[in-house]
């Protein structure tokens, strides 16, 4: 499964990290599990967002099936969120 990550860059949700749940030519819809839910994601301008490349593999492994859902999503964004913060640090 490929997931992607995206923060947004611009709007008042910036620097903000979602998950790419569908993809458009010029549009993506984004989810982040708590505000953004898969039920209704964020419709976004895909110039304004900026695709997180290089994912650790603890992040993909939270995803086990193909439909996932807003709890895993949540728990991605977190735990990515904290392993960047840790290598804030180590720099």
């Amino acid at each position: 499964m490929n997931i992607k990550f995206a923060v947004s860059k611009s709007g008042h949700d910036k620097d903000s990290i979602y998950v790419i749940v569908k993809e458009e030519a010029r549009m993506v819809y984004l989810a982040d599990g708590r505000l953004k839910l898969l039920e209704k994601p964020k419709k976004k301008n895909r110039k304004h967002i900026q695709i997180i490349k290089k994912l650790p593999k603890e992040i993909t492994e939270v995803f086990t099936q193909e439909n996932f859902r807003n709890e895993e999503i949540k728990r991605a964004i977190k735990l990515y969120q904290k392993l960047i913060s840790c290598e804030g640090r180590m720099a």
